[in-house]
This record gives C-alpha cells, sequence and structure tokens, in this order.
C-alpha cells in the first residue's frame, strides 16, 4: 500500500480545487515508515526506485561506522543501545535509529550523520567528551 503525496487534493482555504487530472499518478506515491531497529543480525532490502534505479534500505543494524574528528579515522563499531534521538522521543525505548540519533557504540557515544533507512548503512560522528567540572 502506497501513500498519495500530491497537495492537490486540499487548499489550504478549504476551498474547493478543480483537478487538471483524472486519477492519483504512481510517480506520486510514497512508501510507509519502516524503521531500522537495532538487531542481533544485519538485515537489509533492496527497493526498486524511478528511473530504473534501487535503494538499499536498512531494516536491523549492528555495526556502526564511527569517525573521530581529533584523530580523523574512521573504525567499525558494535552498537550497543539509543540513547536518544530528536525525532521522537519513542523512538528511544523502542530502538528505532534515526539521523540526529545519540547511541552507545563500543568506542563511545556518537551521533549518527546518515539516514538508515534511505542510505542502507549507519555512519556516526563521536562525541567529544566534556570535562570534568563543566556543566555540560
Amino acid at each position: 500500500m502506497g501513500i498519495y503525496q500530491y497537495r492537490d487534493l486540499k487548499k489550504p482555504s478549504g476551498g474547493k480545487r478543480h483537478l487538471n487530472k483524472k486519477r492519483k499518478r504512481r510517480y506520486a506515491m510514497g512508501d510507509l515508515f519502516v524503521p531500522t531497529i537495532l538487531g542481533e543480525k544485519e538485515e537489509r532490502v533492496k527497493k526498486n526506485c524511478r528511473g530504473n534505479t534501487t535503494k538499499v534500505t536498512l531494516r536491523k543494524a549492528r555495526k556502526v561506522i564511527v569517525s573521530d574528528k581529533s584523530s580523523g579515522r574512521a573504525e567499525v563499531a558494535e552498537l550497543h543501545r539509543i540513547i536518544s534521538t530528536p525525532a521522537n522521543r519513542e523512538f528511544a525505548k523502542r530502538s528505532i535509529i534515526t539521523k540526529g540519533a545519540i547511541i552507545e557504540t563500543s568506542k563511545g557515544r556518537a551521533i549518527v550523520t546518515s539516514r538508515p533507512g534511505q542510505q542502507g548503512i549507519i555512519n556516526a560522528v563521536l562525541m567529544e567528551e566534556a570535562p570534568k567540572g563543566s556543566k555540560r
């Protein structure tokens, strides 16, 4: 089942809009939200997209590519848990990973910089630890 994403059915004022097309188009359809969750084994799904392209979506994740700004290196780390996420505070309880989420890895805390449901991979940047005695 798809979601129609065009805005030709409603007007902001609530008035009637006269349509110039008779039916909904296939290119105006979207998909339902399928979250990327923390799992025991990684799971990826390939989707066919418009323009004869494919999109890889990540359904379950266990590993993260973590980059360290101070050393300039990137390493693969184990994903332990999701601390918080700006998209929805319930996502952290349900272990759903989105862009901007703060996660706990084997290297330390990191912020997710990629969109796992769209790009099929989780990239993150290590957070700098606050010095002792500072309020943060």
